[in-house]
């Protein structure tokens, strides 16, 4: 049960830039901000992580200042606070190692040798310069693009180029792998 209620939230959450593009001008916009509000709590609560919370009080926020506004902005800035979020979430484990990637291939390996923990760190770089990138993009596509412009590149280009990014690096990580010499049999 708790998978499939974490499942209907992931979608939810996904098809949010749709939800919005076709709400925009029939709700208020402070409505569709009390409704991204609660869904970012009702995901916090199911993933019991900690950026989570961090993504719903963010969310609050925006569903305050929509409320005084009265602006939809606020609404469609919620891409760039997802952004800024996983930026701080994977930056900081670089500082505070291990990184959020290795933490995902230890899941995978429990003893990831120390070139996989380099490769990781690697990794999780890129994903920063994504999430950089990405979040700005989504941020001058809310304050300058038109709501198609951002609908299509927040609910649509986005997770297109997302997927392009996890699919290269898997690419990549297959190659690092086959050139690795296999691990000797006298350890």
């Amino acid at each position: 049960m708790r998978s499939g209620v974490k499942w209907t939230l992931v979608l939810l959450t996904v098809l949010y830039p749709v939800a919005v593009y076709a709400a925009l001008g029939r709700v208020a916009p402070q409505w569709m901000a009390l409704l991204l509000a609660a869904l970012a709590v009702a995901r916090a609560l199911v993933a019991r992580e900690r950026w989570w919370w961090v993504v719903a009080a963010g969310t609050v926020l925006l569903a305050v200042a929509a409320w005084i506004s009265q602006s939809p902005l606020m609404v469609k800035l919620y891409p760039v606070l997802v952004n800024g979020v996983l930026l701080g979430v994977f930056g900081a484990s670089l500082w505070q190692p291990p990184s959020v990637v290795e933490r995902l291939a230890r899941l995978r390996e429990p003893d990831l040798p120390p070139s996989g923990v380099r490769y990781t760190r690697q990794v999780t770089k890129v994903w920063c310069v994504f999430f950089v990138l990405n979040g700005s993009i989504a941020a001058i596509t809310a304050l300058y693009g038109s709501d198609a412009v951002w609908a299509l590149y927040n609910g649509l280009i986005a997770y297109v180029l997302m997927g392009c990014l996890m699919a290269a690096e898997w690419c990549v990580r297959r190659s690092v792998r086959r050139a690795e010499p296999p691990p000797s049999a006298s350890a």
